[in-house]
């Protein structure tokens, strides 16, 4: 792995390649996002913002969401990847928010994990951007171009590339780090057709190194 400092760089490269980075989920409230969120897991944030333009009009409350029967949301989900399982948690998350905090959202992280359907990352997605509570999610995107970078190693698990992350980058940056790191895999290191040609990492990018010389055997 690459140290410390090597990392803040890459970071810094990064944030001058996207110093506007930000959740591209549409939201108006920390409920809305926390239902985006839960409905991204597999899917594309484009594909989740074009179900919840109708969905978020439909359901404005916790109590919306318990009004319809399941097959009624499912269906309103249908085009998302594994709508029924979504659905479910869905209703089984506004069941328990109504019945436990009141029918908001928590702001704490071990009341956010106990939600149906909220994970590691679901939750760090929602303190970081409802809350503004310093977090690193780990997403795809993430996970893939920081062991393409040598921040983290290509065995690390997703919570070890968290922590490894929240040790080498200052926690002030960590939210903001966060958005960087998925605009860099989602519009310049991708995951099938990376950019590596017009990197400014490339000179201290080995994956990058590698695939150019491929490029031109």
């Amino acid at each position: 792995m690459i140290s410390r400092k090597k990392t803040i760089e890459m970071i810094d490269k990064i944030d001058t390649m996207f110093p506007d980075a930000e959740c591209e989920l549409v939201h108006d409230n920390p409920f809305e996002l926390t239902i985006a969120v839960l409905l991204s897991a597999q899917c594309t944030d484009n594909l989740v913002n074009r179900v919840t333009k109708d969905l978020f009009k439909k359901y404005r409350t916790p109590e919306d969401y318990l009004s319809v029967s399941q097959s009624e949301l499912e269906n309103d989900i249908r085009s998302i990847g594994l709508f029924r399982n979504k659905a479910k948690n869905i209703q089984k998350l506004c069941g328990d928010v109504i019945d436990r905090f009141d029918g908001t959202i928590p702001g704490n992280y071990d009341d956010l994990v106990s939600l149906a359907g909220v994970g590691r990352k679901t939750a760090n997605v929602v303190l970081a951007v409802a809350f503004g509570v310093p977090r690193i999610a780990v997403d795809t995107h993430v996970e893939r171009v920081t062991k393409r970078l040598g921040i983290t190693r290509y065995k690390d698990s997703v919570l070890e590339v968290e922590k490894t992350l929240m040790l080498k980058v200052p926690e002030e940056r960590w939210s903001k780090t966060h958005h960087q790191l998925i605009f860099f895999g989602r519009y310049h290191c991708t995951a099938r057709s990376p950019k590596c040609e017009t990197c400014p990492l490339l000179e201290d990018c080995r994956e990058g190194q590698k695939r150019m010389k491929r490029k031109d055997a």
